[in-house]
C-alpha cells in the first residue's frame, strides 16, 4: 500500500462523513454495524460509504 502520508492526504481530501467512516472502518477496525450505532445512521448507509470509499481510495492510490 501507499505510505501513510499519502493515505492521510487522500483521506483529508474526502468529504467529512466519508473520511470519518473510512477511518473508523479501516484504521480503527470497526464493523459497519459498530460505526452505524456510533454515528446514529443506518447500517446500509455505512455499507454504501465503505464500498464506494474503497473504490475511490483504490482509484486515487492506483491500487
Amino acid at each position: 500500500m501507499s505510505d501513510p502520508t499519502t493515505l492521510a492526504q487522500v483521506l483529508a481530501s474526502l468529504p467529512q462523513e466519508e473520511r470519518i467512516i473510512l477511518t473508523l472502518h479501516y484504521l480503527k477496525s470497526l464493523s459497519a454495524e459498530e460505526i452505524a450505532v456510533m454515528l446514529k445512521v443506518p447500517q446500509r448507509s455505512v455499507d454504501v460509504v465503505i464500498s464506494s470509499g474503497k473504490a475511490r481510495l483504490s482509484a486515487i492510490l492506483g491500487l
